[in-house]
């Protein structure tokens, strides 16, 4: 298998690669070279690369249960 190196350095990894490795767009990887001189790619951590969830944090805290015909009158002012 075999890719070419664009003019910024960027190297687009082989779909068997990154199946084979589990990674998805914004997983962190790992690069080495071995004492044979041969690269070694190795996915980072388990989730670590993908972006926390902004709504996770707040998602099932609130403590007033609106029923939505109520909450539509208070926010339409009627």
């Amino acid at each position: 298998m075999s890719a070419t190196l664009t003019s910024k350095g960027q190297v687009t990894i082989p779909k068997q690669i990154r199946d084979a490795l589990n990674l998805a767009p914004g997983c962190a990887v790992d690069f080495a070279v071995n004492r044979d001189g041969d690269v070694v790619i190795r996915k980072v951590g388990a989730r670590t690369s993908r972006k926390p969830d902004r709504f996770e944090a707040a998602r099932g805290k609130a403590d007033v249960k609106w029923r939505t015909d109520d909450l539509m009158a208070l926010l339409r002012g009627d």
